[in-house]
Formats: C-alpha cells, sequence, structure tokens
C-alpha cells in the first residue's frame, strides 16, 4: 500500500526534495539501529558474528545474487532504469535487517504475538512510500523478501525455542543494528558496505548458543 501511494507522488515530488527526504531517512535508519543497540549484549561474540558472517557472505556473495535479481527484475519490467535494481535491494536489506524485523519475527514464532511485526508493517508502509516516491517499483518489489526473511525466522524460532533464550536474542538484534547503521551511511553515500553479505552474522549468535548447549 505504501509503495502504490509512493508512486502516484512520484511525479509530483521535484528530485531536490526526494533527495533531500532520502538523506532524512538515512538520519532516521542511523539512529534506529543505534536505539537497537544494548549495553547487555555481548560485545565479544558481535565481533565475532560480524568476521564470521562477512567470511560466509563473501564466499556466497550475497550483495551480488541481490544485484543480479534486481536487474532480472527490470529486465522484466523492459525499464532501462537502475532504480528498480537499486530500490529493491536498498528496500530489502532496510525492512529486513532491523530489530523489528528480527525480534518480531522471533515474538511471533516462540509465543504467537504478532504485535511488533504489526506495528513494523506500519513504520514500514510510510517509509516505503517515501523510498517508492524517490526509487520506484524496485521498492514495492521488495515485499517478496520481507515475506521469504520474516517467515524463515518465525518458522526456525518456533522450532529452536529451547536455545533462542534473551541473550541471543539481544546479540541477534545487537548485530542487525549494526548492520541497520551501515546501510544508513551507505544511504548517505558516506560508504558503500556490503550490507548484504553481512546478513549471515544476524544468525551466528544461534549456532554459538547451539554450541554451548552441545559442551554442556
Amino acid at each position: 500500500m505504501g509503495s502504490l501511494i509512493g508512486l502516484l507522488l512520484k511525479k509530483g515530488v521535484p528530485k531536490k526534495i526526494s533527495t533531500t527526504v532520502i538523506q532524512g531517512v538515512a538520519l532516521c535508519t542511523i539512529y534506529i539501529g543505534i536505539a537497537g543497540l544494548t549495553k547487555d549484549s555481548n560485545i565479544i561474540l558481535i565481533i565475532i558474528s560480524i568476521v564470521i558472517g562477512g567470511f560466509i557472505g563473501e564466499l556466497i556473495d550475497i550483495d551480488n545474487l541481490l544485484q543480479k535479481l534486481g536487474d532480472k527484475i527490470g529486465d522484466k519490467f523492459k525499464s532501462k532504469n537502475a532504480k528498480i535494481s537499486e530500490g529493491f535491494v536498498t528496500a530489502s536489506l532496510l525492512f529486513c535487517v532491523g530489530s523489528m524485523a528480527i525480534v518480531g519475527s522471533l515474538e511471533s514464532g516462540l509465543e504467537g504475538n504478532n504485535k511488533i511485526l504489526f506495528a513494523k508493517s506500519m513504520l514500514d508502509c510510510i517509509t516505503s512510500i517515501i523510498f517508492t516516491s524517490s526509487l520506484g517499483i524496485g521498492v514495492m518489489l521488495s515485499s517478496v523478501s520481507v515475506l521469504i526473511y520474516q517467515g524463515i525466522i518465525t518458522i526456525a524460532a518456533f522450532a529452536l525455542k529451547a536455545i533462542l533464550i534473551q541473550s541471543v536474542i539481544t546479540n541477534m538484534t545487537a548485530v542487525g543494528s549494526l548492520l541497520i547503521i551501515g546501510l544508513g551511511f551507505n544511504l548517505l553515500d558516506i560508504t558503500k558496505i556490503k550490507i548484504a553479505n553481512l546478513l549471515p552474522a544476524v544468525f551466528i549468535p544461534v549456532f554459538y548458543q547451539l554450541f554451548l548447549n552441545l559442551m554442556k
């Protein structure tokens, strides 16, 4: 719904306004990432998760796979506008790696509580209006990525209730929040971090807890 509204607004929004708005959203993205970091998180585990996750992500080259998928989508729409790919990749990452996506999906799988996911959907709606007005239909197509990502976490949470204790959730959220901060920097063109290649880092705390359980 947000993307449809954004498409309607797209023609009436001057480029300088959309650029400024995107920069504002980038600053909000960085704030959301910082807000997701807590003193209860395990700093050493977060560093290890980023290193191992980055190694795995580069081997798979998730960033390149997403870019190729975005380009194929652009070809399907017979558009030469690179923003379809950019919109798809950027929105997919923004909507997937945030703390609300992780914690909300975990609570849905563990407790059947969907309140966080419902709140997230409202925030995503507002964000997608802004992004679609600047980046186009690629943002709308990211809804498929959100469905798959949050669906997998929800199903996995239901199957791994014994492992997903509070400390694991806290550390997963902290890693996801760091990726959100990096995405904000990318939106401001300060950095060109391959956030997608760091996505596996979010799940390393789960394997760490599984290892601890096996050692007991």
